[in-house]
């Protein structure tokens, strides 16, 4: 004859009672983030997340296509432009900017369009001057 349950004891699968026993023992105390929501749980995940997971967790990096690399390269330049020491120094940094854009029109990049089109040293260099009043 087999054991009967009580009606209305809840069940308790072997695995719910290995982890009941193991919390009871303290063995989960000293895990990180204990009582934290897991990070990005609740981001929501497309196809690919665990790839831009695992690049994240190890620090790695996509390479941009060479459209948008220069564009992220046209933002710095300008930022760094606006915050020279001299006026030479602002016009060398659009000056070189300027080139590689110029470049990158006359001979293509791969990538989205590149939508962008060579500085305004001049007028870059009066807003650094305004800048310095």
């Amino acid at each position: 004859m087999t054991e009967r349950k009580p009606v209305g004891m809840p069940f308790e699968s072997w695995i719910d009672r290995q982890i009941r026993e193991a919390e009871e023992r303290g063995e989960f105390d000293d895990l990180p983030g204990r009582g934290q929501p897991l990070p990005g749980v609740d981001r929501h995940l497309d196809e690919m997340w665990w790839i831009k997971q695992k690049i994240e967790s190890e620090g790695l990096s996509m390479p941009l296509p060479p459209t948008l690399a220069l564009r992220k390269d046209a933002e710095e330049a300008l930022a760094q432009a606006r915050g020279a020491r001299s006026e030479a120094e602002a016009r060398r940094i659009v000056a070189e900017i300027n080139h590689r854009i110029r470049e990158a029109i006359r001979t293509g990049l791969s990538g989205p369009p590149l939508n962008l089109m060579p500085f305004d040293v001049d007028e870059i260099v009066s807003e650094w001057r305004r800048a310095r009043r």
